[in-house]
């Protein structure tokens, strides 16, 4: 398992409908052109944009980048395809600007071309500049993320699932979640009540099976659940009944663990590159947010807002 599969691992989310410890295997590559990578380093710029939630209506002033306008006529965009456009101009005009692409005759952003692309990718590759993470940077990201990079470990789990659904009156379910766990953490409970309030409570298919979901990976359940089997240092290698519930984005579980198989550690030196790796992209991205604020903050932009920043990068 590499080092890429083991992080990303870690943010999977549960199919619809999941009881929470489910897998939905899903996952995307990482963009693989300069000119795509700089588009998903400004996916957090994408909040500051204020731009109609609906998505299909036109802003009160025309979007427009230096005087270009970002739509055509009678043209409606949803917010996060015009925040991209915005920023594919921001970039086209920067690259016109070097000399790298011909001056453009319309007054609306053109479409940019695969070779556009190709010349923009290479005026970032040129124009932004990343550190490379050194040994000991790489060394302090393994020893603070051993948890992530552990491999093979498992945890056998039951659970009681109090579902939130639309319209349940949620104080009142953690209510009666809390007091089945109280119920649960008291010492002179029988073994086999945890069995018996799961068939009668628990909003999970597995409540016929006394709440057992068998073995799990992290893999196997969404992110919340995950951090909480695997991922806290107080409770990752505990069995035993949790003492508090745990929220996830389906409800309030009780946690019981079972059974704890703690997998084992790769060495430093067998995940060394990929680590380095990681550490350049995050460096990358970093390095095109920047690049990025500083175009929006030379430019002048109409009807829509974007994060910009005026002042000379700072690598």
């Amino acid at each position: 398992m590499t080092f890429d599969t083991l992080t990303e691992n870690q943010s999977a989310t549960s199919g619809a409908g999941s009881c929470g410890s489910g897998s939905c295997g899903c996952g995307s590559a990482a963009p693989s052109s300069a000119y795509e990578r700089t588009a998903a380093a400004m996916s957090a710029l994408a909040g500051s944009a204020q731009t109609d939630e609906a998505s299909d209506v036109l802003p009160a002033v025309a979007p427009a980048i230096n005087g270009i306008a970002l739509l055509a006529s009678g043209e409606s965009l949803p917010a996060e395809d015009l925040l991209e456009r915005a920023h594919a101009e921001l970039l086209r005009q920067e690259a016109v600007r070097l000399g790298m692409l011909p001056r453009h005759a319309g007054l609306t952003a053109p479409e940019l071309s695969a070779d556009d692309q190709a010349v923009i990718d290479r005026m970032l590759e040129a124009e932004v500049a990343s550190p490379q993470p050194t040994p000991e940077e790489a060394q302090r990201y393994y020893d603070a993320h051993q948890a992530q990079f552990t491999v093979g470990q498992a945890r056998r789990v039951r659970h009681i699932l109090f579902a939130v659904t639309p319209g349940v009156n949620v104080p009142a379910l953690a209510q009666r979640a809390e007091a089945a766990l109280l119920e649960l953490s008291n010492k002179s409970v029988q073994p086999e009540r945890f069995a018996q309030l799961a068939a009668e409570l628990s909003n999970c298919p597995s409540g016929a099976q006394g709440g057992d979901l068998g073995w799990l990976t992290p893999q196997d359940c969404a992110p919340e659940f995950a951090k909480e089997l695997f991922f806290l240092a107080e409770s990752s290698q505990s069995t035993g009944l949790r003492p508090r519930l745990v929220h996830t984005r389906f409800g309030f579980h009780i946690v019981d663990v079972l059974e704890v198989n703690p997998g084992h550690l790769p060495l430093f030196e067998q995940l060394k590159a990929q680590i380095a790796a990681r550490l350049q992209w995050q460096s990358r991205a970093t390095a095109l947010g920047q690049y990025m604020r500083r175009l929006v903050g030379l430019a002048q932009v109409e009807g829509l807002e974007l994060d910009g920043d005026a002042s000379p990068l700072v690598q």
